[in-house]
């Protein structure tokens, strides 16, 4: 589940910008401390002539008044020039839709016709436009390595621009309290060619759907009730939509590494696993060998 989580390392235009910005104002700031430092112990120093200047009315204004604002002037002018590029939108730019929930995201492409979760799919080099929202409690969207943070807030949405310059995955983080398990609300952004990005969305379009023991389960223990899986007779929107669960990086939104075990542990007991989701615990009503069936048939979703 490993993934960039760093503001520091950016991998995108818009993450650059910000990126340069931060280094501007904290190698300014650390220049105007120092100065301010030598001129404190200047006049602490107890040499008269020393105090004399310091205190003298020109050097008062001087630094007191127009050097201050001229550097914020400054930068001022160049912050909200970085702000007007970061919000100069690009033609065509591909709609994202994504939904904070307790405690899981919610991922859907309109234009696609695909709903997912957890994870965002962006195509290298093609600017994306995140709508986000939330039902119920205020989310905060960070993924550091492409952009800022952006809140979710019940009844509106708001909108981000971001960019991948490279291929690779970087790792999100919901950056404000929203619950019993805000720590393990997390998500990954997989950047990839074009080309590749089609091929995956064409696959959630019209997913190869396998047959065995696992789907019987599935559907008998009112799995569907609650989880959507495309091309199949199950259409729950409570939960997470289960479609090509197999490619995904996480489970729980980060709480686990999705593979088999992973998938029985978590159908088992995922009150054990992320206290206070919405999903209950199968243990007693599934055997071991169910379970293993059942998550067998999700990880061949793929």
């Amino acid at each position: 589940m490993r993934g960039e989580q760093s503001a520091l390392a950016p991998r995108g235009p818009e993450a650059e910008l910000l990126h340069g910005l931060t280094w501007l104002l904290v190698s300014g700031a650390a220049v105007i401390f120092l100065i301010t430092m030598v001129l404190l112990l200047l006049a602490l120093s107890g040499r008269d002539a020393w105090k004399r200047r310091l205190a003298s009315p020109r050097a008062v204004l001087l630094l007191g008044a127009l050097v201050p604002s001229v550097v914020l002037l400054a930068l001022l002018v160049h912050s909200s020039g970085v702000i007007a590029t970061l919000t100069r939108p690009a033609p065509r730019p591909l709609v994202v839709e994504v939904v904070g929930r307790q405690f899981w995201w919610e991922v859907r492409y309109p234009a696609q016709g695909i709903v997912t979760a957890n994870e965002i799919r962006l195509p290298v080099g093609r600017q994306v436009e995140l709508v986000v929202t939330a039902p119920d409690v205020v989310h905060s969207l960070w993924i550091p390595a492409l952009h800022g943070k952006i809140d979710m807030i019940p009844g509106r949405e708001n909108r981000l621009r971001l960019t991948a310059g490279q291929p690779g995955v970087m790792r999100g983080q919901c950056a404000e309290f929203c619950g019993a398990q805000h720590t393990l609300m997390a998500l990954f952004a997989v950047a990839e060619p074009e080309a590749d990005f089609e091929a995956w969305a064409e696959r959630q379009r019209a997913p190869t759907i396998p047959e065995g023991q696992g789907r019987e389960v599935f559907g008998r223990a009112g799995c569907g009730a609650c989880h959507g899986i495309r091309g199949t007779e199950f259409a729950g929107r409570i939960g997470p939509d289960l479609t090509l669960i197999g490619t995904r990086h996480s489970l729980g939104a980060g709480t686990l590494a999705n593979h088999r075990e992973t998938l029985a542990q978590w159908i088992a007991a995922p009150q054990q696993v992320k206290p206070g989701n919405a999903m209950p615990d199968f243990r007693r009503i599934l055997s071991e060998a169910e379970l293993d069936a059942v998550a067998q048939w999700l990880e061949a979703l793929r």
